[in-house]
């Protein structure tokens, strides 16, 4: 194992401290729980906007806590679910009292654990909604579409939801526009390479050099296959023909596009990509309203990326490109 890190035990505070030390103007550290972190200037007047998850996929979760986003966030070990206590201090931390969205990726311990929060934080008097995100297409059929994973996607739905909290709607009306983002996220994923866990040492997973994984969680799930490398071309039109059948995108829809980064690809790589999607959506005369490209939702140093797509209507659209001041999103 290779790591610019010091005691692995130490990986995830450290990682926490050094986020608030760099953005000391966004991020602070919660005074009862030091694996929860909030907004520096806390908001009023606003629902507060929740999510949390396990380390090792920065900028999510602990990354887009700012205004037009997230106000607080429970972190857990690397690829685990923050505990229970964790996710309450999340919640009583964002509370404003206008009530507490909380943004959940699809995975068991993150369900659990935040049902089990908003249960005692609800018998507290306060009020609770919950997203679960679940946009990963290789993980379940459109017809199990609650069972898929939660992956890039969900940063639409924090960046969405975050900004219409702004505008102080009510808790409903926030839940209700998470809702329709949800449904509108489609992403697939390839993996080119593992990751090493901190505490493990050792690769997450086994992949030849001259293999890729179609459509691997961000934890190593398995994928739907693998398969030999292709030029970027043929690969990206493979993916970008699931998503398109998947979500039912036809002529004359906008969309915005994510090309993220699992952790080690380079940005040159991206482009290349970004390139043949956004050729192909020119090709079936998809309107791309925004192409966002960067390190969104990684798996460590996983050398691989995802394709994120969101059907827009007027109203998503315009709280998407609202103004937010967060240091890993240009809007």
């Amino acid at each position: 194992m290779k790591k610019i890190i010091n005691n692995p035990a130490n990986f995830v505070e450290e990682s926490i401290d050094g986020l608030i030390k760099s953005h000391p103007d966004v991020y602070a550290l919660a005074k009862d729980n030091n694996r929860v972190v909030m907004r520096a200037n806390k908001a009023s007047n606003k629902v507060g906007i929740v999510a949390g998850g396990g380390s090792g996929h920065l900028p999510v979760f602990t990354g887009y806590i700012g205004k037009g986003f997230l106000d607080a966030c429970a972190i857990g070990s690397v690829f685990a679910s923050p505990s229970v206590e964790q996710m309450v201090s999340a919640i009583k931390n964002a509370d404003n009292g206008n009530g507490v969205l909380c943004v959940i990726g699809n995975y068991g311990g993150d369900v659990m654990n935040f049902e089990m929060a908003c249960e005692m934080v609800e018998a507290q008097g306060i009020r609770t909604k919950k997203v679960v995100v679940a946009d990963d297409i290789a993980s379940a059929s459109e017809a199990e579409k609650e069972k898929r994973r939660g992956i890039a996607g969900m940063i639409f739905v924090f960046k969405v939801a975050g900004a219409i909290a702004e505008t102080g709607a009510s808790l409903d009306d926030v839940f209700k526009t998470a809702i329709e983002v949800n449904n509108n996220i489609r992403t697939l994923g390839v993996a080119v390479s593992p990751c090493i866990l901190p505490e493990a040492g050792k690769p997450t997973f086994q992949i030849s050099d001259d293999e890729i994984e179609i459509g691997m969680g961000i934890h190593g799930e398995p994928g739907i296959k693998r398969e030999k490398l292709r030029p970027a071309n043929d690969l990206v039109d493979d993916l970008y023909k699931k998503i398109i059948e998947d979500s039912k995108l036809t002529a004359n829809d906008n969309i915005a596009v994510m090309i993220n980064s699992l952790g080690a690809t380079p940005l040159e790589e991206l482009y290349i990509i970004s390139k043949r999607v956004n050729e192909n959506l020119s090709n079936s005369k998809i309107k791309n309203i925004k192409t966002y490209v960067g390190r969104y939702a990684t798996s460590m140093e996983m050398a691989g990326m995802s394709i994120t797509t969101l059907k827009l209507n007027d109203n998503l659209k315009k709280y998407l490109l609202a103004e937010s001041k967060c240091p890993f999103w240009n809007n």
